[in-house]
């Protein structure tokens, strides 16, 4: 009994940890994409200037970024331990498994969560490998500002976003990421327990609209800045 107990509880506990990560993920995604739109406007120097700050947070920056990879890095442990679980029980006994049914909510995008989430995965590796960790101010990508030399990060997003494959590519993990979020941010509170028929189907709908807008949000970036640029 007590290690039917256990195995429940660290079953509840993993799609905890997932729901809260999730929602952190979330909020971080919101707050970024909020900071890319920066890009669209245009002026150069104002995007370097806000990306300089950030830099330039010191100790702040380095435990922001410790805390976002810790999250990152407890929401794919617990979901991959989740799907896991998930497939072998599915080969157990399909007789004894019924229909989800509604609440469940069952789409395309919790169908593929795993793999939407293997690529979301690749796309930030190469997406931070390609900004972050890109040329800077000793490779020559400078704009001086009050007399100070900052890392040129605008002409490196117009160059990078200038490359018709990483355009497609990003476009497509955007829609990725829609479909996640889809799914992922209405299972978030179910996880969390708010998972009442009355207030279900709104939170439902709220992560569709959720997802639409971060998608349609990230992947214009890239479009508006190839056009920019001369790409069509």
């Amino acid at each position: 009994m007590t290690g039917v107990s256990d195995v429940l509880w660290s079953s509840v506990a993993r799609k905890l940890i997932n729901g809260i990560t999730g929602l952190a993920i979330c909020v971080f995604i919101v707050i970024h994409l909020i900071g890319n739109f920066a890009l669209l406007t245009g002026h150069a120097e104002a995007f370097n200037v806000y990306s300089h700050f950030l830099l330039n947070l010191g100790i702040l920056l380095y435990l922001a970024e410790a805390a976002l990879v810790a999250v990152f890095l407890f929401h794919i442990i617990t979901a991959v331990s989740v799907w896991w679980n998930q497939q072998t029980a599915r080969t157990v006994s399909y007789d004894k498994v019924g229909s989800a049914g509604d609440p469940s909510m069952k789409s395309i995008s919790s169908r593929t969560m795993i793999y939407t989430g293997v690529i979301l995965l690749i796309f930030i590796v190469i997406h931070v490998k390609t900004f972050k960790y890109g040329p800077g101010v000793a490779e020559g990508y400078t704009m001086m500002v009050d007399g100070e030399p900052i890392r040129d990060l605008y002409r490196l997003a117009m160059e990078v976003f200038g490359k018709p494959v990483y355009v497609i590519w990003y476009v497509v993990a955007m829609i990725l990421l829609g479909f996640h979020l889809r799914h992922g941010f209405w299972s978030a509170f179910q996880s969390l327990g708010v998972n009442h028929p009355r207030y279900s189907s709104i939170i439902y709908g709220i992560a569709l609209l959720f997802a639409l807008v971060m998608a349609i949000g990230f992947l214009i970036i890239p479009v508006v800045l190839f056009i920019r640029g001369g790409g069509l």
